[in-house]
């Protein structure tokens, strides 16, 4: 686990489900970074063409017109199984293709370059991630190498370790995996240290794919989780696909086509569903239009906020029943609790906030947090505070966090036995003592769960590992500790000791049917780096044919210009017209052409046309 700091700068990137935010301490505060387009959210997207690979806006701009190619919601992929019945509804949804990979891995197929190419969810998000790390350091000037970076609290140990090998991939030497509401906690509290007392925060974090609740009480400079609870797949994508069902039934009814099957017609509705969701924030009544939606159809159809909210009530509901669940996890009522603290892009829908203010008896919600940005902050404080590099505000902040499942082994009859419950301080080491269940065994197979439920087979299978050489005796005697240990990232370490001879054996639990092997990860390592030169080859290429084109044009119009034009010697204007000709035609006949030829063409054309205008200007 690398948490060492590097050399260098180290940022906090919120990997987000849709967007992603990345930050930095920097002149005693954070900086939320914008990224080449301007905006301080980046969509976490990827898609692929004929020519090129494209990550963030300019993956999510195309996205009508390539739907099976862009891919999106890696989020609700990494760290999960091929046959997870979640992952086996949301491939019903998505346009772009989803296979089962060796050991029930989903693999995600794009055709790239005339080719199709399988990708794992870690690759898809490693390639977000360096998007992210792009954006710091060009703000920066400088290399980045170290990030804290956020996961859903309610993330179990493998989509944890998954995310962290997506790091690995992107070249980020992970500090730290901060859960995304304690981010948001450090972003609400870190400028009242020292001026509240103690307090109790529930923060209530709704974003695009997951939503988590999280119980803190922030004293002086500490904050300390209480509890959390958390719906890994419950946010702002399954509202707007309840939107998009709807409107589909809609055209089915007026029209009496059906549209499910066209994955072009489904994106572009899925566009103009996003942003009617947005609008119904602020406005009680919006249109979707959509020119030629199907079959040169052009579609348009209100909706109301009272009909927004009846086809997802359920799923608010859920959200609120999270609530529920954390403060009884926290043994506190709902009146201990100070202040009621929203993040995540979808606590803006009025519905949510409604519920939330009906629970807490009117409580009025606290919405001083950018609910975009301060997941972002509250990591870039952690990594300011991991490096030293912050004021004493942020040197002093001690974070106390939770593991939000019960770990423990399998014991006779798939019985789980706890060993860490859930909602236990971290980091901590528990030791339970276990004998043999059977005369002369030398050997014992310890199998570890993540969950709440009392079989195993209904809890999640995170690995298992064998001690051998235990002396053999009849059942009962040979008596073995075995030691659970989870780091201040949530990772899990499990140990293993025969207490007569001193037999011994410890893993990291890799799950290994859900992640990524080192050998794999090291290919991505390549390929990504293959990417990075494709994608930069191409960059140059299509930075040279611009210059020439409109170097070219530039000219072609000079001597159209009338008083320009006017000024120039006939001889020298139909010198340039010709030269200008001349390229014009090459480049319609040479698209393929590399970068250098295309520079070798500019330089022939100005060396022609810069004396000529030079001459006139004087």
């Amino acid at each position: 686990m690398a948490e060492e700091w590097k050399e260098g700068p180290a940022i906090g990137i919120d990997l987000g489900t849709t967007y992603s935010c990345v930050g930095v301490w920097q002149d005693d505060r954070v900086e939320i970074i914008v990224n080449d387009q301007g905006n301080r959210t980046t969509p976490s997207y990827v898609a692929f063409t004929e020519k090129e690979r494209l990550v963030g806006d300019a993956a999510k701009n195309q996205v009508a017109r390539n739907p099976t190619n862009s891919v999106f919601d890696a989020k609700r992929l990494i760290g999960r199984r091929f046959s997870d019945p979640l992952v086996q509804n949301d491939i019903n949804l998505w346009p772009f293709k989803v296979i089962e990979g060796s050991k029930d891995k989903p693999m995600i197929v794009v055709s790239y370059k005339g080719e199709d190419k399988q990708f794992a969810a870690e690759e898809i998000s490693s390639m977000v991630l360096k998007k992210m790390r792009e954006i710091a350091e060009a703000y920066l000037g400088k290399m980045v190498k170290n990030a804290v970076v956020t996961v859903p609290a309610y993330f179990n140990d493998a989509q944890r370790k998954a995310t962290m090998d997506a790091c690995d991939i992107a070249g980020l030497n992970v500090m730290r995996i901060l859960n995304e509401p304690t981010a948001a906690a450090i972003a609400y509290g870190l400028h009242k240290v020292g001026r509240i007392g103690k307090r109790n925060a529930l923060i209530f974090d709704l974003g695009g794919g997951t939503a988590d609740v999280s119980l803190l009480t922030i004293e002086e400079s500490s904050f300390e989780v209480k509890a959390v609870a958390g719906d890994t797949h419950l946010g702002g994508e399954d509202f707007d696909n309840r939107m998009v069902n709807h409107f589909v039934q809609i055209f089915k009814r007026w029209h009496q086509k059906d549209i499910s099957g066209n994955a072009r017609a489904l994106r572009r509705l899925r566009t103009a569903c996003e942003r009617a969701k947005r609008i119904l924030s602020s406005a009680i009544e919006t249109t979707i239009e959509v020119d030629s939606l199907y079959d040169g159809i052009d579609f348009s159809s209100t909706i109301t906020r009272a009909k927004f909210a009846e086809l997802n009530m359920d799923l608010f509901q859920n959200s609120i029943y999270l609530v529920e669940n954390c403060l009884t996890d926290a043994k506190m009522d709902k009146e201990n609790v100070n202040d009621v603290v929203l993040t995540g892009g979808s606590t803006r829908i009025p519905k949510v906030q409604q519920l939330l203010r009906d629970f807490f008896d009117g409580k009025e919600l606290n919405r001083s947090i950018n609910p975009d940005e301060a997941v972002a902050y509250g990591a870039a404080v952690q990594a300011a505070n991991l490096t030293g590099m912050g004021d004493e505000k942020v040197q002093n902040v001690v974070l106390l966090d939770v593991t939000p499942l019960s770990l423990g082994v399998r014991v006779r009859g798939g019985v789980m036995t706890v060993m860490i419950p859930r909602n236990t301080a971290i980091p901590i080491k528990m030791e339970k003592n276990y004998t043999t269940t059977e005369d002369n065994q030398t050997e014992i197979t310890f199998a570890i769960y993540e969950g709440e439920r009392a079989r195993t087979v209904d809890n999640y299978w995170l690995g298992e590992f064998t001690l051998y050489g235990v002396p053999a005796a009849p059942r009962g005697v040979a008596s073995v500790d075995v030691c659970f240990d989870i780091d201040a990232n949530g990772i899990l370490n499990v140990s293993a000791r025969e207490r007569t001879t001193g037999v011994s054996q410890q893993i990291t639990v890799t799950n290994e049917k859900a992640r990524l092997p080192k050998e794999e990860i090291n290919r991505m390592v390549k390929d990504a780096e293959m990417y990075q030169v494709e994608d930069d080859k191409y960059r140059e290429k299509a930075e040279a044919k611009a210059a020439l084109e409109n170097y070219a044009y530039d000219m072609r119009n000079t001597v159209n210009d009338k008083e320009n034009g006017a000024k120039l010697a006939p001889a020298g204007k139909k010198k340039i017209e010709g030269a200008v000709h001349q390229v014009i035609q090459w480049l319609d006949g040479n698209q393929l052409a590399e970068a250098d030829e295309l520079e070798e063409k500019l330089i022939g054309l100005q060396l022609i046309c810069n004396p000529i205008i030079a001459k006139n200007a004087k």
